[in-house]
This record gives structure tokens, C-alpha cells and sequence, in this order.
């Protein structure tokens, strides 16, 4: 490809340079031509035979230039042209490299033309691909340990009553439903991320009320809230109570963010719920106090399977899927997530964006 396309360039120099020639040979015959015809006709000369040799000698300094311009244009094109184009055969080797599973490879840019800002973005795509290849991993990874242990417990506990090492009783039962419970709830969280992955080929829009879907999770925690002594404070701003989506997918993300804010807010705390319109339509923010997140692990916190304390129990963090669930459902909506945190103040947000026709009714 890269020698098709060096072949190709030099090919449109050239014709350029051709069509040059073409017109100063035709301006030489019926232009120069002219003029010495008037000339000799000026001094009485006879014409015939002196223009013919004024033609001839012009044709042929000009067929030699012709020849040496083409070959000084043929090669300079080569060479520059080769030049401007190594980046793509580099571009063209990496390729290959990363679809190997190289995704170490990258593009030298040595330019900041066309062809650099696209060996650039080329580069941030392989880092893109690179980052996507190592959580593949992870969650691989931690798909396999969120099986093996409560598979290994549940081994263990069958064995040893099997052995008559440990007296079947109610405890160890309680044990044994326990852990098969987390895998059940496994097995629906990820089945979740799935139904999540391909919410916007099956969204079923129509005028919903975030704050019904707030009060409505909010009812359903009342208990978790109640044991954890925490309060809520809901502020909806005037005009943001209604927009257009799926009922059952946004009710789920809610599900999602509110259950984050009540697992990680230290008893007797107040979890905040606003909504406010921003440039990009409606924001939702829920806010916890707490421990807070590291500014390096906020960027990824709804990636899948990631956690930013690592040595925090599943039991207590969960599996990490319920924010991939959330960033799902709202991008299928067309919107976005966030998150921050500062101050041991937690917030993560999601922005949906208005549609036409959307309602604004006042927060009553």
C-alpha cells in the first residue's frame, strides 16, 4: 500500500508537470512564434526560413529542460514524499503489533502536521486499547476469584460435614446459604451488566419522574437507612423533576448510586440527593460522606470489577459492578457519569440530557 501510494503521488507531480509543459510549448508556437514573425517583418526580413530554426532551437532547450526538470521533480517527490509517508508505514508496522497483543507499540511522532496529529491519536488509541486489554484481565481475574471463594467455602464446609468432621446444624446451613446467595447475587449483577450493555437497543422512553424514582428507592432503603442512623436530604431545583427514559433502566441506576451512598456513609451521616440543570441537561448528584476516594482511582471507579480500596472485603465493597451497571444505563441514554471527591465528601453524579418536548414543572 505505502509504495501504491508513493507511486500514486508521483504520478500527479508529474502530470502537473506535464500539463506545465504542455501549455509553454503551445504559448512558444502560437505566441513567441508570432512575435518574431512581426520582428522580422519590422527589419524586412524574411521570415520562413529563420523561424523555422527560432522553433526548432526553442523545442529543443526546452524538450533538455523538460527532461532535467522531470528528473529533479521525479526524484526531490520521491524523497520528500517517502519522508511524509514513513509515519504511515510505521503506523502500518504497529498495526500489525498490536494485533498480535502488543500493545506496548507505539507511533514515533516527529511532526506537528496532519500526519503527526494522526500518529498522536493513533498512540492515544493503543493506550485506549492497552487500558481496555488490562481491565479485560482484571475482570477476568476477578471473576474467578468471586467464584472461588464462596465455591472454595461451600467445598469445604460439604466436605468436612461429609467427613462427619463438623455436626450438620443450623449455623453451618445459615453459612452455606450465605455464600450460595453471593454467588446468586454474582451471577444477577452480571447478568445485569449484560442487560446493561444492551439497554439502548431496547429503551422504551417516555415522560419519567426522577424524584418519584428517588422516593420510591429511598422507601425501599428505609430499613438500611434506619439501622445506619442516616438522613436524606433530597433538593430538586425548579424544571428538573422531569425528563424522558426508560422507567425500569433509570430506576435501576438510581437503585445503584443510592445503594453506594448507604453502604459507604458512616452511621448517623446525611446523604445528599440534588438535581440542578447544567449545560448538558439534567444533573443528578448523590453525596456521601466518609473515607472518600484517591484522585487517582476516581477516574476509573466505573470501570468493571474495579475498587479503589483493594483490601476492602466483597462482603462489605460488593463486586464492583454497580457503577459499570449505572454508566451503562445512563449512556444508553445518551448522558453521562462523574465523580468526585474531596474532603471526605463523596459525590457521583449523572447528566441526561433534555429532550424536545420534555416537560419543566416546578419542584412543588
Amino acid at each position: 500500500m505505502h509504495n501504491r501510494l508513493l507511486l500514486k503521488l508521483l504520478a500527479i507531480n508529474i502530470l502537473v508537470i506535464a500539463g506545465v509543459v504542455v501549455i509553454l510549448w503551445l504559448a512558444i508556437d502560437y505566441l513567441a512564434a508570432d512575435y518574431f514573425t512581426v520582428l522580422m517583418d519590422e527589419y524586412h526580413i524574411s521570415p520562413d526560413e529563420a523561424h523555422g530554426m527560432f522553433l526548432n532551437a526553442i523545442h529543443r532547450y526546452l524538450l533538455w529542460a523538460i527532461l532535467c526538470a522531470l528528473a529533479i521533480a521525479a526524484a526531490l517527490s520521491f524523497l520528500l514524499t517517502r519522508r511524509v509517508l514513513q509515519p504511515l508505514s510505521e503506523m502500518m508496522e504497529v498495526t500489525k503489533k498490536l494485533s498480535a497483543g502488543d500493545y506496548q507499540a507505539r507511533v514515533r511522532v516527529t511532526s506537528g502536521d496532519e500526519v503527526g496529529r494522526l500518529g498522536a491519536a493513533f498512540n492515544h488509541m493503543a493506550d485506549s486499547l492497552n487500558r481496555i486489554e488490562q481491565l479485560r484481565k482484571t475482570m477476568v481475574a476477578d471473576v474467578a476469584h468471586e467464584l472461588r471463594t464462596p465455591l472454595t467455602n461451600i467445598r469445604g464446609y460439604l466436605e468436612a460435614l461429609h467427613d462427619g468432621v463438623i455436626p450438620p446444624s443450623a449455623e453451618t446451613f445459615d453459612i452455606l446459604h450465605s455464600e450460595i446467595l453471593r454467588l446468586v447475587k454474582l451471577s444477577e449483577d452480571l447478568l445485569s451488566l449484560a442487560r446493561a450493555d444492551a439497554a439502548a437497543m431496547d429503551l422504551n422512553f417516555r415522560q419519567v419522574s426522577l424524584r418519584d424514582l428517588v422516593d420510591e428507592v429511598l422507601e425501599l432503603e428505609r430499613l438500611r437507612l434506619e439501622n445506619k442512623d442516616l438522613k436524606v436530604a433530597v433538593r430538586f431545583t425548579a424544571g428538573t423533576e422531569m425528563v424522558e427514559a426508560d422507567h425500569d433502566k433509570l430506576l435501576q441506576a438510581v437503585r445503584n448510586l443510592i445503594d453506594n451512598a448507604v453502604r459507604y456513609a458512616p452511621p448517623g451521616s446525611t446523604i445528599d440527593i440534588t438535581a440542578e440543570h447544567v449545560e448538558e441537561g439534567i444533573r443528578v448528584s448523590f453525596s456521601n460522606s466518609g473515607e472518600g476516594i484517591a484522585a487517582a482511582d476516581v477516574p476509573f471507579i466505573f470501570e468493571r470489577f474495579y475498587r479503589a480500596d483493594k483490601s476492602r472485603s466483597r462482603d462489605q465493597g460488593g463486586a464492583g459492578i454497580g457503577l459499570s451497571i449505572v454508566k451503562e444505563l445512563v449512556v444508553a441514554h445518551h448522558g453521562t457519569v462523574g465523580a468526585a471527591s474531596a474532603d471526605g465528601r463523596t459525590t457521583i453524579w449523572f447528566t441526561l440530557p433534555v429532550r424536545p418536548g420534555t416537560p419543566s414543572l416546578p419542584n412543588l
